[in-house]
């Protein structure tokens, strides 16, 4: 069955069979070439895969996102990162960075961020001189950040498919998306100061207290959010639908940029992006219950002990692989199908879940930003009207970066759990 189910995914996959339906054609195939399970698995472990309370976040944070989106928050949020860095020579390549760190700390997901804030600040850049292709570099690798800083989507799968704590990912989240953020934004302004790009970017700066202010309500969200769930007011799920419930509020009472108008349209759009989720979460969940009943987990874990003595050599290698997968696997379908088989690995080797966790992700969101699947790539690539070849030279510093950051995370693991850790000893 493993044979049968590897090679009709890798065949499906390479036949660009799109992800959730490749997954879910492959667990058939294996069901009948095991020839002892009966088809009706297929109805009910999908329907078992998202039939659980703490998915039902996913709907609610992407709705939340597509509210703030239209809401008039990621302009705000661009005003602000422009007044706080934008005064330097590449400072709104910098702006740029700062402004997805704070909108992904309330959309949760890399390619919202790319059209809310690309929209925006790619144009801006190539008016002050940025060459177009840099400048959608730096938000294809910025719009990166939505994956790690809390809420995030992927974290929540991560936290579902292995029973692992979300309030504990989101929080260990910090320090990683911190690290990324910070260090993306070290390479933007040596980069513009050696190449002599960003002289003018201080032109339009605006003043730091009126755009504070007019950002306060867009940067009470991320509070409602994180502080609900570390005060234990509420849950991971809870807190999407408060952060749904903010959206609104901020949009339409303090904005007024979020009509009734509006809706429709942000709710069909709400709607596609979960049924393309849910489908591949879906098929992932039959494809992992395949896999372990075949008993693939612990092989792969035996492999591991008989090949890799050490921490470090099975963190190196599992980084290795990961690169290679998230350049032609969806993050979603990734992390549903590796992360049970892995993780498990990861625990016999001394590796914290929720450390893993992060490593995980912030691997595989380098394949976002990287050929041939890179969906931030191709988002930056759209926004700013150019060609995926004319903008991949341009990538090669920032992916360098992110996996120099990557490295750190996988070997620090105070980087990721002293964080969390921290506010965990000083909650209620």
């Amino acid at each position: 069955m493993n044979a049968a189910l590897a090679l009709s995914l890798a065949i499906f996959f390479l036949a660009g069979v799109p992800i959730a339906v490749a997954i879910g054609l492959a667990s058939v195939i294996g069901i009948e070439a095991n020839g002892r399970l009966p088809l009706l698995l297929v109805a009910q472990r999908m329907f078992t895969g998202i039939d659980s309370f703490p998915l039902m976040a996913i709907p609610l944070f992407i709705l939340a996102g597509n509210l703030m989106s239209a809401g008039g928050i990621s302009h705000r949020l661009v005003e602000l990162a422009k007044s706080i860095v934008g005064g330097i020579q590449g400072g709104l390549a910098a702006s740029c960075v700062l402004t997805c760190m704070m909108f992904a700390s309330v959309s949760g997901s890399s390619v919202a961020t790319t059209f809310a804030i690309g929209a925006i600040l790619i144009p801006a850049m190539v008016k002050h001189g940025y060459p177009a292709p840099m400048a959608a570099s730096v938000q294809a690798s910025s719009a990166e950040l939505g994956v790690l800083i809390p809420p995030s989507i992927p974290l929540i799968l991560y936290g579902v498919s292995t029973d692992t704590s979300i309030g504990q990912l989101f929080l260990a989240g910090i320090g990683p998306g911190f690290l990324v953020a910070g260090s993306l934004m070290a390479l933007v302004l040596i980069l513009c100061r050696v190449r002599g790009i960003g002289l003018e970017d201080g032109r339009d700066r605006p003043r730091v207290g009126p755009a504070l202010w007019s950002a306060l309500p867009a940067l009470i969200v991320p509070v409602v959010i994180l502080g609900g769930i570390y005060s234990g007011v509420f849950t991971p799920t809870e807190a999407s639908a408060a952060a749904v419930a903010a959206a609104v509020i901020v949009g339409m009472g303090f904005y007024r940029e979020l009509r009734f108008a509006d809706l429709p349209d942000i709710l069909k759009k709400t709607v596609l992006a979960t049924a393309a989720i849910m489908l591949i979460i879906s098929a992932a969940a039959l494809f992992s219950f395949l896999i372990t009943r075949s008993g693939l987990p612990n092989e792969i874990a035996a492999w591991f002990k008989d090949i890799f003595e050490s921490r470090f050599a099975f963190l190196l290698v599992v980084n290795l692989m990961l690169l290679v997968v998230g350049m032609f696997i969806e993050t979603s379908a990734a992390i549903l199908v590796l992360a049970p088989i892995l993780a498990p690995i990861a625990v016999s080797y001394g590796v914290d879940p929720v450390h893993f966790g992060l490593i995980l992700v912030v691997n595989l969101a380098l394949g976002m930003i990287t050929p041939p699947l890179g969906v931030n790539l191709f988002a930056a690539c759209a926004v700013a009207n150019l060609s995926i070849e004319k903008v991949i030279p341009h990538l090669f510093w920032f992916v360098l970066t992110v996996f120099g950051a990557l490295m750190l995370i996988t070997y620090i693991p105070a980087i990721t759990l002293w964080p969390m850790q921290t506010i965990l000893s000083v909650g209620p």
